[in-house]
């Protein structure tokens, strides 16, 4: 899906009542005092703004989204509950701007699976990360690879299930980036979604000194 499509549509999504989310990584991810965190597609801003109150004043958080209406609302919201240790940041997954290990947490939810390249995300993700930093990470993956057919459907891959990637090769992605050790803290039963049977799980690791 090309940048400009993502933009409009979850900008349209942004002051509606629409629940985009598959997990609960922030009920896992548990921020501490002093912490900086990153929340990957953070849409309204609910969780980024949640985070902020848990790592206080000596702490800071940065919400990545791509959707400029999603990235409007975050920061209304901000100003509304009076959080200032949160910053909004336009950035596609793919290429964070954010600089390298800055990182001790990095949550996101059901967003990754939008991703054209998730390998490059995952670099990323990587990247960020300080030495010892961990992420916390709800999304879905598929249980067969997805129909070429639906992937490039803007549609299908924005209702969270064409842009899908089967168990293994999402496993796969953790490896090549780095992260060594992962663990599945839940996981869904397949289930039907779109055209796909997908199934959605939550996983959490760290980033080892090399």
């Amino acid at each position: 899906m090309e940048i400009a499509e993502i933009n409009n549509r979850y900008s349209t999504l942004a002051e509606s009542q629409c629940c985009l989310s598959c997990g609960g990584a922030i009920n896992y991810a548990q921020p501490e005092t002093g912490e900086i965190c990153i929340d990957l597609g953070s849409g309204r801003g609910t969780d980024a703004l949640r985070m902020a109150e848990s790592v206080g004043e000596t702490g800071f958080v940065y919400g990545i989204d791509i959707s400029d209406g999603m990235l409007e609302k975050a920061r209304r919201n901000a100003e509304k509950f009076k959080i200032t240790n949160v910053s909004f940041v336009r950035s596609e997954l793919e290429k964070l701007d954010i600089p390298d290990e800055v990182a001790d947490l990095v949550i996101s939810n059901c967003t990754l699976n939008h991703a054209a390249d998730k390998q490059k995300v995952w670099n990323e993700i990587f990247r960020v990360l300080k030495n010892g930093g961990r992420f916390v990470i709800s999304d879905i993956y598929a249980t067969t690879a997805i129909a070429d057919e639906y992937k490039n459907d803007p549609v299908a891959v924005a209702e969270c299930w064409a842009g899908a990637v089967t168990r293994a090769e999402y496993m796969k992605h953790l490896e090549n980036a780095g992260f060594t050790t992962v663990e599945i803290i839940e996981e869904s039963a397949p289930y039907v979604k779109g055209s796909a049977q997908v199934a959605s799980f939550t996983i959490a690791g760290k980033k080892r000194a090399i």
